[in-house]
C-alpha cells in the first residue's frame, strides 16, 4: 500500500484519508477541518512524535500541525488540519524520534532520586544546545539556549537545573520546534479541496412549467415560463435555500409519450415527461418552447442569482424516440434483433418513452458531445449539474467528463443521482461526482439511521458528500404518506441538521402524501406527467405548510458552522428508541439536536451526553438554547426530554461561563 510505505525508522502505517490506496485524492472543502491519523511506533521505550504538513496547489508547505496519541498505549495518532482554499493539495505525515521527551522522562526520574545526576543533566545540556538551532525566534531560542547553559551548570543545585528546561518558555518553544531525530516521513497523499458549496448547502427543486401554469378542465392547460416562474423565486430564497434544482428543461418527445399518472394512452393535452429529452425542436442544448427562449432562461438565471440562489440544471443522457441523435447517431443506441431501439427499463418499471444510450461503438463521441452540452449550460450561468441515473453509464465515461470539466471550471459541481448498490455508489464519488443521493429517505428508525451516519460521516466522508433530499418527484416514502404532517416535519429536521446539504422537491412544504397506490412510492397526479400549479398564497394563509419550519432550520444552519460539517457527528444516548439524540461541534459552535421520530405519539426519554465530545467536564451544567422555540435550559450529562409527535429540540451550547439550573422539558 503506497500510503504504509516504510521508508525511514519511524514505521508509519494505516494513514487516514486514503482514497484507493493515495491513486485517488481524499476531498475537503475549503475552511473545511478534518483529522489525520495514521498508526506509528519507535523501536524499544523511544518517544516519538509526529506532525502533519500540508502543502498548498502550489507546493508551500504550511506550519506544522502536530499529532496527539488518540488514546494511550494505541500507537494511534491523529491531528486536524484546515485548508483554507480551493485547488489541489497534498498532506504528509511526518514521525520522529524525540529525544528531549526521551530525557525529560528519564530525568524526571533519575535527578530527584540522586541516580545518575551529573551524567543526565549533562546529557540535558547537549540535547538543548542542539534544539536551540532548530529554533527560528530569537526570543524562543535565547530561552532554550539558558535552559542549556544552567543545565550545564555544576555550580547549581540539581534541582535547579532540572527546573530551568522545564518552564513553560522552554516547552512552547520545543514544541513549535522540536528536535527531530530518525525523521521519517510517509508517502504524501493528494488531497483535493472545493469551494464550500460541494458540502453545505440547501436545495430546493421546482418544475419550472408548473409556476404560474393555468389547468382548467376541458381546456388546453397553459404552461408556466420561465418569466411566471421567476415570480416564485423570492419565495424560495426567502426559506433559505442555496440552489435551485430544475428539472431537464428541454424539448419533449411525442413518440410513446406518458399520459398522466403515467398511463401509456396519453390524451390530446398531456405535456410529456421532462425526462424523455428531444423533438424536432432540438435536443439537450435546446429549451423546451413553452418555457420561453435562451433570452428568457438567461434573465431567469440573473434574477435566481440576484436573490442568492445559484441554478443547479438537470442532466439526463438519455433520449426520447424523437431526439436529433437518433437519426444522426444511430450507433448511440442499443438495437434489438428485429433492429428496433430499446427502450429504458427499471425493472418492475418500464419507461417506454426513453432510449437510453450505448457506449461502446462510439465513446469518444459521446464524451465530446457531452462536455459541449456541459459548457453551453455553463455559459448560461449553470455551475451545479444533478446528473440522472450515472450509475447506469460507464464509470470511465463520468470520470473523463467530469474530469474535463473540472481542468478548466474546479468550481462546477455534479450531483450523482444515483439509487443503487453501494460500491457503484461509492466509486462515483471517489472517481468525481461532488455530491451524492443517499438511502436516507429509506432510513428511519433510530438504529437504521445511527448506523448510516456513522458510516457517512466516518471514511466515507473522505470522498463522499451525501445530498439528503426529503423527497423527489419519483419518491414519496410510505413514512410520509402515513405519517401526516408530523412526518415531515420531522425528516425536515433531520436531513437539514444530520448532513450539511438537504434537499426539498416543492410540496413536501405542503405536506403533499398521497400516493398513485397502497404499496407505491410514486405520487398520485405526479407532477413528472402533468402540470401541478400550487396555491401557494392559500396555503399560507390557512397554515398548511411547514414552510415556516423549513425558514427556520435553514436560518439555523446559517447561523450555526457546526451544521455546515458532516465529519464531526456524533451520537449520544436516549432510553427510548423512538427520541435519536445527536450533536455537531467545531471550535467554537456546539449544536445537539434531539428528535422523535414517531410522528404518532409523545415520547419521552433521559437523555446521556458524552460531554467530552462536546467538550465539557462530566460535572458540567450549561445554558443551552431551543434554537426553534427560543427556550433555554440547563443541561448536564442526563437530561429528561419530552416530544410532541414529530417533534425537536436544536440546542445550541453556550460557551460562556457555566452555571447550574432545571432540566429540560
Amino acid at each position: 500500500m503506497k500510503a504504509d510505505r516504510i521508508s525511514g525508522r519511524i514505521p508509519i502505517v494505516e494513514v487516514h484519508p486514503v482514497v484507493e490506496c493515495g491513486g485517488r485524492p481524499a476531498k475537503a472543502v475549503a475552511g473545511e477541518t478534518f483529522r489525520v491519523t495514521a498508526t506509528l511506533f519507535g523501536e524499544g521505550h523511544d518517544a516519538v512524535a509526529a506532525n502533519v504538513v500540508l502543502r498548498d496547489p502550489d507546493g508551500r508547505p504550511g506550519p506544522w500541525t502536530p499529532m496527539r496519541e488518540l488514546a494511550p498505549g494505541s500507537d494511534r495518532w491523529g491531528a486536524d488540519v484546515t485548508p483554507e482554499t480551493a485547488g489541489r493539495w497534498t498532506y504528509q505525515v511526518e514521525a520522529w524520534s524525540d529525544p528531549v521527551t526521551a530525557w525529560r522522562h528519564a530525568a524526571g526520574i533519575k535527578v530527584p532520586a540522586g541516580v545518575d545526576t551529573g551524567l543526565m543533566l549533562e546529557e540535558g545540556a547537549a540535547l538543548h544546545e542542539r534544539a536551540a538551532a532548530g529554533v527560528p525566534n530569537p526570543a524562543k531560542r535565547s530561552a532554550v539556549q539558558a535552559a542549556a547553559r544552567a543545565l550545564g551548570d555544576d555550580s547549581l543545585p540539581p534541582a535547579d537545573r532540572l527546573a530551568a528546561a522545564l518552564t513553560p518558555e522552554v516547552t512552547s518553544a520545543l514544541a513549535e520546534r522540536p528536535l527531530r531525530e530518525r525523521l521519517t516521513r510517509s508517502a504524501p497523499m493528494p488531497l483535493l479541496v472545493e469551494r464550500e458549496r460541494a458540502l453545505y448547502g440547501a436545495w430546493y427543486e421546482f418544475f419550472p412549467r408548473s409556476e404560474g401554469a393555468v389547468v382548467e378542465e376541458g381546456k388546453p392547460p397553459v404552461s408556466g415560463t420561465f418569466r411566471t416562474a421567476a415570480e416564485r423565486l423570492p419565495a424560495v430564497a426567502a426559506m433559505g435555500f442555496d440552489v435551485l434544482y430544475l428539472p431537464p428543461i428541454h424539448p419533449i418527445g411525442t413518440t410513446f409519450r406518458k399520459g398522466r399518472n403515467n398511463t401509456l394512452s396519453p390524451g390530446p393535452y398531456d405535456v410529456g415527461v421532462p425526462w424523455a429529452i428531444g423533438s424536432p425542436e432540438g435536443g439537450h442544448d435546446a429549451i423546451h418552447p413553452d418555457l420561453g427562449t435562451i433570452d428568457d432562461f438567461d434573465a431567469f438565471v440573473r434574477r435566481a442569482h440576484a436573490e442568492g440562489l445559484e441554478i443547479a440544471l438537470d442532466f439526463a443522457l438519455q433520449c426520447s424516440p424523437d431526439h436529433p441523435w437518433v437519426h444522426k447517431h444511430p450507433e448511440w443506441f442499443h438495437h434489438r434483433a428485429d433492429g428496433t431501439i430499446a427502450y429504458a427499463e427499471n425493472p418492475p418499471k418500464k419507461y417506454q418513452d426513453i432510449y437510453p444510450i450505448a457506449f461502446d461503438e462510439d465513446m469518444p463521441g459521446l464524451i465530446e458531445e457531452t462536455v459541449r452540452i456541459l459548457r453551453h449550460w455553463m455559459s448560461h450561468g449553470v455551475r451545479i449539474f444533478r446528473v440522472d441515473n450515472p450509475h447506469t453509464k460507464p464509470v470511465v465515461f463520468w470520470e473523463k467528463v467530469i474530469a474535463d470539466i473540472n481542468r478548466t471550471d474546479p468550481d462546477v459541481i455534479f450531483l450523482a443521482e444515483a439509487f443503487t448498490r453501494p460500491a457503484m455508489m461509492h466509486t462515483l464519488a471517489a472517481i468525481g461526482f461532488q455530491q451524492s443521493y443517499t438511502y436516507f429517505t429509506w432510513r428511519n428508525t433510530k438504529q437504521e439511521l445511527t448506523d448510516y451516519l456513522t458510516e457517512l460521516s466516518g471514511e466515507a466522508a473522505a470522498y463522499m458528500r451525501p445530498n439528503f433530499f426529503v423527497n423527489t418527484p419519483d419518491i414519496l416514502h410510505e413514512f410520509l404518506q402515513h405519517g401526516g404532517r408530523p412526518a415531515f416535519e420531522l425528516r425536515a429536521v433531520l436531513a437539514a441538521t444530520l448532513s450539511p446539504t438537504w434537499g426539498v422537491y416543492s410540496g413536501f412544504e405542503l405536506c403533499e402524501n398521497r400516493a398513485l397506490r397502497e404499496g407505491s412510492e410514486e405520487y398520485l397526479h405526479s407532477e413528472k406527467y402533468q402540470l401541478r400549479p400550487r396555491d401557494w398564497e392559500s396555503a399560507e394563509r390557512e397554515g398548511l405548510t411547514i414552510a415556516p419550519l423549513i425558514t427556520e432550520l435553514n436560518r439555523i444552519r446559517r447561523d450555526h458552522r457546526a451544521l455546515h460539517a458532516l465529519r464531526n457527528l456524533h451520537f449520544h444516548d436516549a432510553d427510548n428508541e423512538a427520541l435519536i439524540v445527536y450533536s455537531k461541534r467545531t471550535d467554537a459552535d456546539t449544536v445537539v439536536m434531539v428528535v422523535n421520530l414517531d410522528p404518532h405519539h409523545t415520547q419521552e426519554a433521559t437523555v446521556s451526553l458524552d460531554m467530552a465530545q462536546l467538550g465539557l467536564e462530566p460535572d458540567e451544567s450549561v445554558p443551552v438554547r431551543d434554537e426553534l422555540t427560543g427556550e433555554t435550559y440547563h443541561w448536564g450529562r442526563a437530561n429528561y426530554v419530552r416530544l410532541r409527535p414529530g417533534g425537536a429540540h436544536v440546542l445550541a451550547v453556550d460557551s460562556s461561563p457555566r452555571s447550574g439550573g432545571p432540566p429540560a422539558t
